[in-house]
């Protein structure tokens, strides 16, 4: 079974187009030409073991706002299309990461509905040229269009780089163990008999 998906979405904003492999190995290829985004996406890569290519081009002129959200809404895309009717899957998944002094949790469970929920604070408003408002929009876009429920909560930290890092560090990690493939599980994971909404 190949669990693959490539999403191309062109608009008068931006032009993306983005490949993922979840049964990957970490493999990336990211090209946002937003430098610390570029960053995180190859962490998300890393972390949840997907293979991962995203060209990206937007306009960077008006802000970074347009590109950061357009990819989180091909990232989910990606996510439901690769998981398709999610046969199998543990389909939770959660991870409580410690990124020096931040600590954070990700809890998600690829429902087919969508919930988001973000108790995040950062103390300052940037990261480099990096406005820290965007990792929530990313975030949003992404659970919306995977019909997922993500929780994303931040226990403590004082460093903005580290509580960003720590968001897409255990996002990946939690999404490696929901996608995961459950040999005892046979059929959908839900007495409902259906993940598609």
């Amino acid at each position: 079974m190949t669990r693959t998906a490539e999403i191309t979405r062109e608009t008068a904003e931006t032009s993306i187009r983005l490949s993922l492999d979840i049964d990957g190995s970490g493999k990336c290829d990211i090209q946002t030409n937003i430098g610390f985004f570029d960053h995180m996406l190859t962490l998300l890569a890393r972390h949840g073991l997907l293979d991962l290519s995203v060209k990206a081009e937007g306009d960077l002129h008006v802000d970074q706002h347009h590109t950061v959200e357009d990819v989180g809404i091909c990232l989910g895309q990606a996510i439901a299309e690769a998981i398709g009717d999610k046969a199998g899957i543990l389909r939770y998944g959660d991870v409580t990461l410690p990124m020096e002094e931040t600590l954070v949790t990700s809890a998600l469970d690829l429902s087919g509905r969508f919930a988001f929920v973000y108790d995040v604070e950062f103390p300052t408003e940037k990261i480099g040229e990096f406005d820290t408002q965007l990792i929530q929009e990313f975030w949003n876009a992404a659970a919306s269009n995977a019909r997922m429920n993500l929780h994303l909560i931040l226990h403590h930290g004082s460093n903005s780089h580290h509580i960003a890092e720590g968001c897409f560090k255990a996002t990946a990690r939690a999404l490696r163990k929901a996608v995961a493939v459950d040999p005892r599980q046979t059929g959908v994971p839900s007495s409902k008999g259906t993940l598609t909404q």
